[in-house]
């Protein structure tokens, strides 16, 4: 996915916040996710966040801690490049997306996910490349556990299927 690139006047986000207004739907750009985790720059610098509804806006906030180091108010235009954080599903293995696709309510909760916890779904189900039928046992898991709500795979007794290491 190519970055996106705008111009916004940075807004209020209450508690000494800023909000970084994002001038499209992230739901038809990027797929529709209950949160969209991005990173980027605002005027230059390097930010992550979540692009989330902000009554009725999308956008993402700017911690204290981020705003206290520039010199970035409410009122400013601000120059904003973002794209979504970690693997998207153009990114997965193709019986992945199959699975994910079986189950939305599974999809929605991996789509929700920090990027943290997709890569480390991930990297436990590619980790069965010489087996296969492993593999598709971990993805099995996966499923499940997603569908359950799980964010991390060890934390489910499913998720030691047919594995003898995490």
């Amino acid at each position: 996915m190519q970055p996106r690139r705008f111009t916004v006047t940075i807004a209020d986000g209450g508690r000494r916040r800023l909000l970084v207004p994002v001038p499209f739907d992230p739901d038809a750009e990027w797929g529709p996710k209950p949160r969209h985790p991005v990173r980027g720059t605002v005027d230059g610098a390097r930010v992550r966040g979540v692009v989330e509804s902000h009554d009725g806006t999308p956008g993402f906030l700017l911690g204290a801690a981020w705003v206290r180091d520039r010199p970035i108010m409410v009122g400013d235009q601000v120059s904003v490049e973002i794209e979504p954080e970690g693997p998207q599903r153009d990114d997965l293995a193709d019986d992945i997306v199959a699975a994910l696709e079986a189950n939305p309510q599974a999809a929605r909760f991996f789509d929700g996910l920090a990027q943290f916890y997709r890569r480390a779904y991930l990297r436990w189900v590619d980790s069965t490349k010489r087996s296969p039928e492993l593999r598709q046992q971990r993805i099995a898991a996966m499923v499940e556990l997603l569908e359950a709500g799980v964010k991390d795979h060890r934390a489910g007794p499913q998720s030691r299927a047919g594995s003898s290491s995490t």
